[in-house]
Formats: C-alpha cells, sequence, structure tokens
C-alpha cells in the first residue's frame, strides 16, 4: 500500500510541475502577488477550520472532563493531520499518531475508539455538506452531464461505505472476523491477541453509541463547519482578485472543491489534483485557468502552513514526558472491566480459543 501511495506522490508531483510549466511561472507569481492579504487570510479561515475539526474530534473522546485541554488535543490534532498530508500513508499513518499522542494522556481504549469515532464524522459530515450542496445546485447551476453523474455515483458510493461502517461500530461488529477466526483455532496468538482487542474496542464504541449520541451528532457539526472554510476560501480568493461574487459561484465553486477533495483523499498532499480541479472548476464557472491555478496553489499555500505547524506540535509532544504509567495502566484496566460488566455478549471464551 505504501508502494502505491509512493507511486501516486510520484505522478501528482509530475502532473503539478507540468500544470505549473503550461501555465507559466511568472504569470503565476503575478497572480499570487495580487492575492497578497488575501493569502492570509486563506491561512487564518484554515486555522479555523483546523479549531472546528479539533472541537469535532474533543467530542468523541470518551474520557473524563478535563483529562485533555483543548489547546493539547488542538496539537495531537494539527501533529496526526500534519503526517496525514505530508507522508504517503493514505490517511493512515496520521490517525496512529493521533492514537498513540491521545494515549499518552488517556488510555489506548479511549484513543483508539475517539480517533475511529472521529474519523467517521469527519467523512460524514464530508458528505453530507457535498449532498446538500448538490441538491442546492442542481437546479441553479448548469454543469457538464458527465461531472454530475460523476458526483452522483461516487457520493452514493463513499456514503454506502460509510453507513456500512456506521453500522459495524454501532452495533460493534469491527472484531466479528477475528472472533469467527479465533472460534474455529485459525490464525494462532496473533489473531487471538487482535481479537482481544478489537473485542475491547467493539465493547467501548456500543457504549459511546448508546449514551452519547449528543456527543457524536455534535461532533459531526462541527466538523460541518471546519469543512465550510472550503466556501470561505472561495469567497475571499475570489473578492480579493476583484472577480464575480455571487454567492451561488461562491457556492458553487467551495462544494465542487469539497467533492473534489472527497474523491481524491487518497492521493498525498492532493498533489496535482487540488490545482487540477480548482482549474476545472473555475474554467466550469466561466474564470480563466490560470486563476483556477492560483486558487490551488492557495489553498495549498495555506494547507502547508498548518501542516508546518503540526510538525512543530509534534516534536514537542513527543518531547514531553508522558502521563504515569501506573496511572494509565490501572484507568485502562478498570475502563475495560467496565466495558466487559456492560456487555456480557462479549465471549471471553472465543478471546482466548476455549470452545
Amino acid at each position: 500500500m505504501k508502494r502505491v501511495n509512493t507511486v501516486l506522490l510520484g505522478l501528482g508531483l509530475v502532473f503539478l510541475v507540468w500544470l505549473v510549466t503550461r501555465m507559466g511561472w511568472h504569470q503565476l507569481w503575478q497572480q499570487m502577488k495580487a492575492l497578497g492579504w488575501g493569502l492570509a487570510l486563506m491561512i487564518a479561515v484554515e486555522g479555523i477550520a483546523n479549531l472546528a475539526h479539533t472541537k469535532g474530534w474533543q467530542h468523541c473522546v470518551h474520557a473524563p472532563k478535563g483529562t485533555v485541554s483543548f489547546w493539547n488535543l488542538f496539537r495531537m490534532n494539527m501533529a496526526g493531520w500534519a503526517i496525514n498530508y505530508l507522508t504517503p500513508t493514505a490517511s493512515v499513518g496520521g490517525e496512529l499518531s493521533r492514537g498513540t499522542l491521545l494515549a499518552a494522556n488517556s488510555t489506548g481504549l479511549e484513543a483508539a475508539t475517539s480517533v475511529l469515532l472521529d474519523k467517521l464524522m469527519t467523512a460524514m459530515a464530508h458528505v453530507l455538506l457535498v449532498v446538500l450542496g448538490g441538491l442546492l445546485l442542481f437546479w441553479r447551476v448548469k454543469l457538464p452531464v458527465e461531472l454530475w453523474v460523476a458526483m452522483v455515483v461516487t457520493t452514493v458510493l463513499l456514503s454506502s461505505g460509510m453507513t456500512a461502517f456506521l453500522l459495524l461500530q454501532k452495533h460493534g461488529k469491527l472484531g466479528a472476523v477475528c472472533r469467527s477466526l479465533v472460534e474455529r483455532r485459525i490464525g494462532g496468538q496473533l489473531i487471538k491477541d487482535a481479537a482481544q482487542n478489537l473485542s475491547h474496542v467493539d465493547g467501548t464504541l456500543k457504549e459511546f453509541y448508546r449514551e452519547n449520541r449528543s456527543g457524536l451528532i455534535a461532533s459531526a457539526a462541527w466538523h460541518f463547519v471546519g469543512h465550510s472554510a472550503a466556501l470561505v476560501h472561495a469567497w475571499v480568493f475570489l473578492s480579493v482578485l476583484g472577480q464575480p461574487t455571487p454567492l451561488l459561484t461562491v457556492a458553487t465553486a467551495g462544494l465542487l472543491s469539497l467533492w473534489f477533495d472527497l474523491i481524491t483523499f487518497a492521493i498525498p498532499m492532493n498533489l496535482g489534483t487540488l490545482e487540477g480541479s480548482r482549474i476545472v472548476i473555475l474554467k466550469t464557472l466561466g474564470c480563466q485557468a490560470l486563476l483556477g491555478m492560483t486558487f490551488g496553489i492557495a489553498v495549498r499555500v495555506a494547507q502547508l502552513s498548518w501542516a508546518g505547524f503540526g510538525l512543530i506540535c509534534y516534536a514537542f509532544l513527543h518531547a514531553q514526558p508522558p502521563a504515569p504509567p501506573s496511572t494509565v495502566h490501572s484507568a485502562d484496566s478498570k475502563f475495560r472491566q467496565r466495558i466487559f460488566d456492560k456487555e456480557p455478549e462479549i465471549e471471553k471464551g472465543s478471546l482466548t480459543g476455549t470452545t
């Protein structure tokens, strides 16, 4: 998988260099200079979006109030986001980093489940915004039929996958396959350990869905706000460069940007696809290709600025001493015992390989 992502990263870099060469380095630089202070404003909007996404994650953390401060959670979130953005790990490395950093301040079980819940709420909010935007624009904007078809098909497929993942989380079935293998004495100790760990996670997820539904709704709502920054980016960019900025144009540019980002999430840094998609979007709206390229570069500069901040956060967080092991392990053991007490349907016998 890492090799595939590295290949995608290389292809994206080649495509990006070709786009910049085709548009002209000098012309692109002149457009960026014309954007001026608008670029700083776009960076600020990106920061506000990151704060909103952190608030969404905070609602997924199954820990006593005040255990992890919002500032620390923000730094962990930015560290994970930077790793996802800058490395070819297909949005996996950053999630592992977030979980590891949080586990040093809470328990491993709480950290793992919070990241799983937050990842799903983030994606669902993203899809919801795209769907609502599509319904709003369908009767008002004339887009190529092929683009509408692509939007509908990919959105339906992604929504189906997220719904399936939601049901697996809600009913505690993420570890069902491993538990089935253990019952059939297949896979040895490795599968037994995986089944045990996933059973703990399943129990925690079921409890969270049962007892904290309002938290999940709040998480999705905050992520919805965070994703909406794409619309603000479009408004700032078009306004500062003196382009026509009717609300419908801004909404179309922002929502199409979100859709393209949704379907190209597996490409590291969205390299090439971010700029290429903005060219397509603004040309569809009657603007020049150079303007679309500038828009993509401006968004990338905003993202890279916060990715740099995230790497700094990662370094500082790793330099901090972890919580006392005895405290964390004790809390983890109590938390796991509470899950087993509340979830009698998890067969302990299946976790040890007995029949």
